[in-house]
């Protein structure tokens, strides 16, 4: 199971360092092609989002990985799933439902690590 955990892990940190990554680099322009909800809200917000996105990836694997403060992985795995949350939100209010089964997904996984990592699999 942990090996699973790790998995599992490694490929929500991979998809939210990425997806993270783009919305600090871009401007909210350039991501306006691709991501349509940025049109409603600020570049200020949009470049927060994708901060915190970057801080849970690290959140997932750095705590566990070095054995220093590891609550830091399950709670962080439990912030990036209330991100999906929302992330659903805004796609059902802008009624863009095709969205939503990435975030139900992310969220599904990102609730497996934080339920596992404070339960059973906790270090």
């Amino acid at each position: 199971m942990n090996i699973a955990l790790w998995v599992v892990a490694a490929l929500l940190a991979v998809a939210f360092l990425m997806a993270g990554s783009m919305k600090v680099s871009r401007s909210k322009e350039k991501l306006a092609s691709s991501m349509g909800w940025v049109e409603d809200f600020s570049a200020g917000t949009v470049k927060f989002i994708g901060v915190m996105e970057i801080l849970g990836a690290v959140g997932l694997i750095l705590p566990a990985a070095t054995g220093i403060a590891t609550v830091l992985t399950p709670l962080a795995a439990t912030g990036l799933a209330v991100t999906m949350v929302l992330a659903a939100i805004v796609h059902v209010r802008r009624g863009e439902t095709s969205n939503i089964g990435v975030n139900i997904v992310l969220l599904l996984l990102a609730l497996f690590v934080a339920v596992m990592r404070f339960g059973p699999q906790s270090f």
